[in-house]
Formats: structure tokens, C-alpha cells, sequence
């Protein structure tokens, strides 16, 4: 009796690994390493193409926009390897995630596999046996509504990157891009920018107060209050002022005061000497009930807050965690649980916190987020009964662990009891006597007590407790008073407050309001705030997104030409329009059209026209930004620099290169000014070289501090005389006598050369300067008579001999390295950019699949993991001193599973045939 095989593909072998282990012999599992296929660039199309409607994007823009498909080359192998697969199976089972890239990576692998057994797709959302079990029961067919969405999503982010990016290149630097999503999110951080570059700083004081009240017996006990009304006015506070530094028409309106130091200071010394009694006492029940469980959205925010994890980090992570069956799949917008989690969350608060933690009824919450697209449940623990992370700690290391730990504790008390007590408000009156009369204040004090922490009682540490409830950490007690009753005045002190402009967006902070406006899916933030770091267009400042002067040009280019595209509520709009299509009741091609084509009923032209239009646009303009008193910033191909208007015609305005490390809102025109001044410093001299007598000096540049020798200037009549003509092309014309011309001299360069590492620009020395103008240093020369030279370069410090070259250790190795020591590292093998070999950065142990121990080295291109055999590069946030072994074992996997990269074969001299355009059809059902 012949056993049926059934084959499994899913998207990653960390996946397959986890669900193979839960199905029987009969099932073969697979990974697909992700998307087996994609839209190619436009070099990459058949020749006969490259001129028609596929030409420009690899999308038919002048039919059905329809898409052409290839197979990634790194993919061919793979896709030989899941034919031959398939060939064994009596079934297949497509179980990619149950989202609109998932799907879509189902429908390619159905187009391009061809199967003619029985297909079915299998949707899960946690990988567990119970899960796989029930998904193999519950199988469904393909749903092409979700990979129209995502191709649609696909063709238009294609059609906005070809069509803006080019137009970026020409008018800004080349090499930056455009993008649907990425270009919004870089004018929200330039518009938050603006508001701190325009922010002017107000003064303002205030006026608070120690006392002591409360029955001596019972509850006496002092307390903070606090000024808020001067003879019935309210005193203003920071939120009243604008960013101009004045108080907001609203407040003016309400007639609030305004206190300054010496009113604030005098009225503090009055009311110290005043009598205070209360004029009312409150107290009102508190409540406050859990946080739902986490989305997409949600946990990439509070990853960051509380973990300092990057949303690519908490994505790369919570992948992990969910491939290996620890949590459910984590790209969701619902904050909805199944009935198995709500019962799982219930019984799990039960038994560590008591009964009385957990309310009579289950808690629901909404199912999805505005504009959700997933039909998932929240991210919680996986399985129907969850594991502590108690119970998982000699499982998770590192960042999986505080996830793990973080989502676990969400969900659970997502299900416990609200947190309850009491909040207390007292107002105190006293009449301050003033120079020019009495005046009438009042002052408050609030404290709140928590008399049961319900859901509270999850969070363990004190940080959790702040950022549920604040009241919590900083739980303040009043006495108990009551109307009349007179308090005893300890002190009053006045002390003044500068207003703070609005902060800077955080990675949390900007998913967050990214969410709000219903611009792009939380499940690709990660990958925006990714890119427009990666593109230049932002900096990082601990948490903050600091915007370079780059992304000010990007934005302003796109604010005034291409507004509709960096339009908010238009881009929300498009995420709704793909949510129809995705439903199935918009048109993907009717859509398309109207967007890329124009739409006449609307009279709104499409991207096409918009783009066509835009030759005109002034570069120099785009890229200048006004800082005052006649300084512009110009953002040039080598970074932004600052440039002043000449004194007088035909002179040169001032230049000055504008560091790094300064952000848009400091720079003032005084900062301006500083620089400049300091630019045009013609440096340090430090004297004549006794060789040439040329002066010798030290100056700082763009790429820091460097030293160069000052060359006499030359008389241009010394030049040597040359002959023209002014016939065609220079040449005399025929019978015409030659006349004499002065040849333009071509004006010698200074020597240059940077400062070491270890060399200070105030203390560099002449001594020091000749040595470092006399380099390349000769060494010595080979056996054979090859000359070996000691420089530095780029990447450091080297020997060159020939072609070869060699890297040395330090910067001092330049002067001292000798001939026996040269020959000595060229007796050693070569490796990378002609290092000697180095010890590993880490070990991690041994590979499950290869047997063989695994290390972190450090290569060409950076740190890699590898056994000995396979090689992986650490993707950019996977640090090599924090890296667990269970990623590096997930990065070698996939790295064998690609295949070793090919040389490109070179092309025989015969003409190929073209590749017949890849139809879209919706698979037919087996």
C-alpha cells in the first residue's frame, strides 16, 4: 500500500523547521525563502520589450496594467528544487501567511509551479499543534480579491518610485528616492522640523506651595499645591503659549495672567505670610481599565518605549517568535482574541494574581483598527494555554525574551480587573497682600490612591506601572479636610519655566501618528522608517528622527510640484481604495487608470501628465533655505554647505560646509555666522618647509582637520605661447598666417594630507605635517626587487607592493613598519581588502543542520556569520556583540537555502527568444 505525500511550502525554513515538527512523515515541508518572484527592472526585460508599454516599469501602463512577472535569479534553484518536490506529492498545501503578501506569495508559487494534484490553502495564525491541526481540517481556496490588492499595491508604489525618483535625481542628488509612503513620512518629520525652527521660547513663572492640614489624630500630613487663579484669572501655563514665544488668542480671549519674575516672586512671599483655608474638598472614584492587546501598531510603539527596540528590530524579533510557534502572527490591525485566548488569559490571571483579578464577564475589544486590512486576531502568546515567560526563559535569549515578556503581559491583563480608587481635589483661598493692593489667590492639590491594582498587578516592574498609569508610580495621598478648614502654610516658592518647542518624532511616536492619519499598514512602517533613514532624509538622535537638509529639498521639491502625492488625507484615501479593491468593489484597473492616467471626469490629471510637466523646475531654488541677514543654505551633491551674497560684483560670496552633527532648528544666523567666520580661517600656521620654503599650515575641511603647504602664485606671462586658429574647430583657416597666443598655465596642486586619528588640529606640529606630506613612505623593496610603499588611504592605514595591497594595524605602523615586517605580513595569506587574518568577534555555538561551530567574524563588507562552509552577513540591525545564536543558525539557513551565487554566463552571440509576458489568471481550483 502506497503512503500519500502531501507537500507543504511555506515562506521561511524557520517556519518549515517549527511546522514540520508538528505534521506526521507523510507531509514534506518547504520554504520558499519569501517571494519566489517579482516585477524586474527595465534593463532586465526581453529585448523586445524594452520598447513597448512594459518598457518604463515592467507594467503594461498603456493596457490593463498588467505586470511582468520573473523569477528572482537567487530563486531559480529554489524553484527547481519545489517542482522536484512536487513531483513526489499527491497534494499540495500552499500555508504562507494568511495576509495580501502571503497570498500573494501563494499565487506566484501556483502560477509558476503549475501543480496538477490537488491544491489547497492552509491558514494559521500560530504555529502550534493544535493550531496546524485545525488549519489542515479547515483548508480554503485561493482568495484573489487579496492578491489584486497586493499587486495593485505593488504597480502603484512602482509607477511612483519610476516616475518621481528620476525627477529627484536630476533636481536634487542622484541615487535618492520617491515613494507613496516614504516621501509622507519624511514631510511629517520636516513639518515637525519647520515648528521647532519657528518655535520662539517664552517666559512664564508660577507659584506653588507646601501645607499641612488634616486631622492630628487621623490623617495629618502635608501637601504640595499649586497657584491657578489670581482675583478670578487663570495663570497661564506653557500649553497657552504659541510657537511665536506670546500668548495664543485663546488665552488672551480668557483674559489669563501672565506672571513674571518679580510678580511671581512677590505673590510667593505674600502668601507665605497669607492665611490659607480650604474652600472645597472632592473626592471622586478612579478607574482605569487595561490597554487592549497589542497590534502591529501598538507593539512596535511600545517596543520602543520600553525596550528601545527599533520597529525593524521588534519585526525582525517578533518573526522569530512567531515562526517558532512562541506567539501569533504579527502583522495584524485587530485587537480582538479568540474565545480559546480570552479563556486562556482569564485562567492564566486566576492563578498567579487570585479570582478576584479577573472580572465576571471576558473583556472584548474592538476587532479592528480604522482602514484594517487583516483578519487576524491581536498579537498574544501562542496556543490555547499560554507559557510564562518563566517557562520559556531557557528557550528565548536576549530581545526575544523582553518581547515575549512584553506581549505576554499585555495580553493577560488585557483580561484582569480594572485598577480602582479614589482621586481627591482640594482648593485652598488666600488673600495676598501686595504693594498695590490685596489680591485674591487660589490654589489646588490633587491625589490620587489606588486602593486595588487589578490588571496593575501584571506589570511587575515600575516602568510598566508609569506608562499604564502614571498615578500609579507617583500615588499621592491628601489629608481628609473639609470646607473651612484652615491649613498651616510651610513654604511658597516661585519659579520660572522656559516653553520647549514640539518634540521630535520618535520611531513610536511617528507609527503612531502614521496610524491616526490611515496613511500606509503598520505592517510596513518598519520598512519606511528603514528607508528613509537608509536614503539620507533622516538622522537618529537616541530616539529622535532628526530630518537632513536633503529631506527639506525632497519635501519642498514635492510640496510645490507634486503636492496630491505628499498630501495626507489623498494618500489615507488610497489605502481605503486599496481596502475596496481588496474587497472587491473597486476596480484595480479602473483605479490605476484614474491615478496614473488622469481622471477626465474629475478633471484631475493623472501622475503621468503631473510628472511630463516638470522640466521647468529651478534646481538651485529647490535646494536654497533662507536663514537670514543674506546666508542661504544650499544643499549641494557632497552635502549642504552655506553660501553669503558676493560684497560686490564679480566677487565670490562666502562658502562654508555645514557639519554633521548640526540639526535644521540650530542652526541660527548666528551659528551661520560662526561658521563662515571660521571657514574662512586660513589656518593654523605652523611654518616654512626647509625644502621649499612653501608655508606650511593646518586647516579643518569637510572630512575634518588636514595640513597643506601654500604655493606662491604664478605669473600667467611666464606661460608658454601656443598657436590657434579661428577656422573650424580651432584650426587656421587656409593661407592664414598663425598668430601667437598665451597658453593658460595649469596651476600646480598643494601637497595634502590628513591629520591621523590620534593628532589634534591645536597641537599638530610642523615636524608632524613633513611627515605626513612626505608619504607614501618607500619601506623597502621585495626579493625581486618590487618597491613596497606604507600610506594611508580610505580604509586605513596599508602596504602596497605592486597591485597588492595589505592592510596594516595602526595609523603609526606608516612610519615604523619595516622591511622585515612588510615581507612578514605578505607571507601571510590574503584576506578581505588585504587584512591579515582576525580571531572571530563571538562564537555561538554549533548549527543544527551543519554540525559545525559558528562564529561572528569580521569581513570586506562587514561582520557575517558562518560555520566554516556558508557565510551570511548580518542584516543592519543585527549587532555583532548581541547577536543570539538562534538568529545566526536563521541566517545560515537561509543563506543554503538560496544556493551559492553564480558567475553571470556570458551571452552567446545568437539572438535568445523573448519570454512569452506572464498572464494574470486567477488559478483554477483543483
Amino acid at each position: 500500500m502506497t503512503t500519500s505525500r502531501k507537500l507543504v511550502i511555506v515562506e521561511s525554513p524557520a517556519k518549515a523547521r517549527t511546522i514540520g515538527g508538528y505534521l506526521g512523515p507523510d507531509f514534506d515541508v518547504e520554504a520558499s525563502v519569501g517571494h519566489i518572484r517579482d516585477l524586474p527592472q527595465p534593463s532586465e526585460l526581453p529585448a523586445d520589450m524594452k520598447k513597448g508599454p512594459y518598457g518604463k516599469f515592467a507594467v503594461d501602463v498603456e493596457g490593463d496594467f498588467d505586470p511582468y512577472y520573473v523569477v528572482d535569479s537567487d530563486k531559480k534553484k529554489k524553484v527547481t528544487e519545489l517542482k522536484r518536490a512536487l513531483k513526489d506529492a499527491d497534494e499540495l498545501y500552499l500555508a504562507t501567511d494568511e495576509d495580501r503578501e502571503g497570498e500573494a506569495i501563494a499565487w506566484h508559487l501556483l502560477d509558476v509551479l503549475k501543480p496538477k494534484v490537488p491544491v489547497k490553502r492552509m491558514v494559521f495564525h500560530e504555529i502550534t499543534r493544535e493550531a496546524i491541526t485545525r488549519a489542515l481540517e479547515n483548508t480554503r481556496e485561493l482568495d484573489t480579491r487579496l492578491v489584486d490588492a497586493q499587486e495593485t499595491r505593488r504597480i502603484l508604489d512602482r509607477l511612483v518610485g519610476y516616475e518621481v525618483s528620476p525627477l529627484l535625481w536630476r533636481k536634487i542628488k542622484p541615487g535618492i528616492s520617491a515613494g507613496r509612503v516614504q516621501s509622507v513620512a519624511t514631510r511629517m518629520v520636516v513639518e515637525r522640523e519647520r515648528e521647532r525652527m519657528a518655535f520662539r521660547s517664552a517666559s512664564y513663572w508660577d507659584v506653588s506651595g507646601t501645607f499641612t492640614g488634616g486631622d492630628e489624630a487621623v490623617d495629618r500630613r502635608a501637601f504640595e499645591a499649586r497657584l491657578v487663579t489670581l482675583d478670578s484669572r487663570r495663570v497661564a501655563t506653557g500649553r497657552d503659549f504659541g510657537d511665536d514665544g506670546h500668548l495664543k488668542p485663546a488665552a488672551q480671549k480668557a483674559d489669563v495672567v501672565h506672571l513674571h519674575q518679580a510678580e511671581a516672586t512677590a505673590l510667593a512671599s505674600a502668601l507665605e505670610r497669607a492665611e490659607a483655608r480650604v474652600v472645597s474638598m472632592e473626592t471622586k472614584p478612579y478607574t482605569r481599565r487595561p490597554a487592549a492587546p497589542f497590534t502591529t501598531s501598538t507593539l512596535q510603539q511600545e517596543a520602543s518605549r520600553k525596550l528601545r527596540m527599533s520597529a525593524r528590530e521588534t519585526m525582525r524579533t517578533a518573526q522569530g517568535l512567531y515562526e517558532n510557534g512562541f506567539i501569533t502572527y504579527m502583522r495584524t490591525d485587530s485587537s480582538a482574541l479568540s474565545g480559546q485566548a480570552i479563556a486562556a488569559a482569564r485562567r492564566q490571571a486566576a492563578e498567579l494574581y487570585g479570582p478576584e483579578y479577573v472580572p465576571d464577564k471576558p473583556r472584548a475589544y474592538g476587532a479592528k483598527a480604522k482602514g484594517a486590512q487583516e483578519a487576524h486576531e491581536a498579537i498574544r502568546p501562542a496556543g490555547d494555554s499560554f507559557r510564562t515567560p518563566a517557562q520559556v526563559a531557557n528557550q528565548l535569549t536576549g530581545a526575544q525574551f523582553k518581547l515575549y515578556e512584553l506581549i505576554w503581559k499585555r495580553t493577560v491583563a488585557s483580561q484582569m480587573a480594572d485598577a480602582r480608587g479614589s482621586t481627591a481635589t482640594v482648593r485652598l483661598a488666600a488673600t495676598a497682600v501686595l504693594e498695590d493692593g490685596a489680591r485674591q489667590a487660589e490654589l489646588t492639590a490633587s491625589g490620587t490612591v489606588i486602593t486595588f491594582r487589578g490588571f496593575l498587578a501584571a506589570y511587575e516592574e515600575g516602568r510598566d506601572a508609569e506608562r499604564y498609569d502614571a498615578a500609579a508610580d507617583k500615588e499621592t495621598r491628601l489629608p481628609v479636610l473639609k470646607e473651612g478648614d484652615a491649613v498651616v502654610t510651610d513654604a511658597v516658592t516661585a519659579e520660572g519655566h522656559e516653553t520647549t518647542p514640539p518634540p521630535r518624532y520618535t520611531e513610536a511616536s511617528l507609527v503612531k501618528a502614521l496610524e491616526e492619519r490611515g496613511i500606509g499598514r503598520p505592517s510596513t512602517y518598519a520598512a519606511t522608517i528603514s528607508t528613509i533613514t537608509d536614503r539620507g532624509y533622516v538622522d537618529r538622535r537616541g530616539q529622535a528622527l532628526v530630518p537632513t537638509w536633503l529631506a527639506f529639498s525632497v519635501v519642498r521639491l514635492l510640496e510645490e510640484n507634486l503636492p496630491r502625492l505628499v498630501d495626507y488625507d489623498f494618500t489615507a484615501e488610497m489605502e481605503g481604495d486599496l481596502d475596496r479593491i481588496a474587497s472587491g468593489t473597486e476596480d484595480r484597473v479602473g483605479w490605476l487608470s484614474r491615478f496614473y492616467r488622469g481622471d477626465d471626469a474629475a478633471a484631475r490629471p493623472g501622475l503621468r501628465t503631473l510628472v511630463e510637466g516638470l522640466g521647468d523646475i529651478d534646481a538651485r531654488a529647490v535646494n536654497s533655505i533662507d536663514i537670514g541677514d543674506g546666508i542661504t543654505l544650499r544643499v549641494g551633491r557632497y552635502g549642504p554647505y552655506l553660501e553669503t551674497a558676493p560684497a560686490e560684483e564679480g566677487a565670490e560670496g562666502r562658502r562654508a560646509s555645514v557639519p554633521d552633527d548640526v540639526a535644521p532648528d540650530e542652526l541660527t544666523v548666528d551659528m551661520a555666522k560662526e561658521l563662515l567666520e571660521r571657514q574662512a580661517d586660513d589656518g593654523r600656521e605652523l611654518g616654512a618647509d626647509p625644502a621649499t620654503g612653501h608655508m606650511i599650515i593646518a586647516k579643518n575641511g569637510r572630512f575634518g582637520p588636514y595640513v597643506t603647504e601654500v604655493l606662491p602664485e604664478e605669473d600667467d606671462g611666464d606661460a608658454a605661447a601656443a598657436t590657434t586658429g579661428d577656422g573650424p574647430n580651432g584650426t587656421a583657416p587656409a593661407g592664414a598666417k598663425k598668430k601667437p597666443v598665451r597658453k593658460k598655465a595649469v596651476k600646480a596642486k598643494p601637497r595634502t594630507a590628513s591629520l591621523f586619528k590620534s593628532m589634534q588640529l591645536e597641537t599638530v606640529t610642523l615636524e608632524d605635517a613633513l611627515r605626513l606630506l612626505s608619504l607614501p613612505r618607500v619601506v623597502g623593496t621585495d626579493p625581486e626587487g618590487v618597491e613596497i610603499t606604507a600610506q594611508n588611504g580610505r580604509y586605513g592605514p596599508y602596504l602596497k607592493k605592486g597591485t597588492d595591497s595589505r592592510s596594516l594595524t595602526s595609523e603609526d605602523q606608516i612610519f615604523d613598519v619595516t622591511v622585515e615586517e612588510a615581507l612578514a605580513i605578505y607571507a601571510q595569506p590574503k584576506r578581505g581588502r588585504g587584512a591579515t587574518a582576525k580571531p572571530p568577534l563571538r562564537e555561538l555555538g554549533e548549527d543544527p543542520v551543519s554540525g559545525k561551530p559558528v562564529s561572528v567574524k569580521d569581513g570586506r563588507f562587514g561582520p557575517y556569520v558562518t560555520d566554516g562552509t556558508t557565510n551570511a552577513t548580518l542584516r543592519k540591525d543585527d549587532a555583532p556583540e548581541s547577536i543570539t545564536p538562534e538568529r545566526g543558525f536563521e541566517l545560515l539557513a537561509e543563506k543554503r537555502a538560496k544556493g551559492p551565487a553564480k558567475k553571470p554566463a556570458r551571452k552567446p552571440a545568437a539572438k535568445k527568444t523573448a519570454t512569452k509576458t506572464a498572464a494574470k489568471k486567477a488559478p483554477a481550483k483543483k
